[in-house]
């Protein structure tokens, strides 16, 4: 019969709520005292993830180009900067890119299984700046 009895009552003020209060969390006096804070505006969202650059290697599917960038990443036992590349597919809605050109991806929404970028072209200053001298 001793399997069936019940555990003691365990009392504890952290169980119960008895026992010496912190004068910090004492309860407030009154009900009419309380006070409403101004909501904060809202500010845009900040984008964790920079948008990448990179060249058009291959452009021969519709609405779609493959654009590989190129980063530089510390070597984990040499610790000097090397080159990684890798590959994104991105929508290209119009086909308006060609081999070689260089994009900008955008994170978008999921349009098929590999893409998740959308190709924009890149405005570069120093390009226009050469063809005006």
């Amino acid at each position: 019969m001793w399997l069936l009895q019940l555990p003691p009552k365990i009392s504890t003020p952290f169980l119960n709520g008895h026992g010496h209060a912190s004068p910090l969390l004492s309860k407030p006096t009154s009900s009419a005292t309380v006070t409403h804070f101004p909501r904060p505006n809202l500010v845009p969202q900040i984008r964790a993830m920079k948008s990448m650059q990179g060249k058009v290697v291959c452009s021969t599917n519709d609405k779609t180009v493959a654009v590989e960038v190129v980063r530089l990443a510390p070597h984990p036992k040499y610790k000097r900067r090397v080159r990684k590349k890798k590959k994104y597919q991105a929508h290209d809605p119009d086909n308006q890119f060609q081999v070689g050109d260089t994009v900008q991806l955008q994170k978008t929404r999921p349009i098929s299984k590999t893409k998740t970028f959308l190709a924009l072209p890149v405005r570069n200053s120093n390009l226009t700046q050469t063809n005006s001298n």
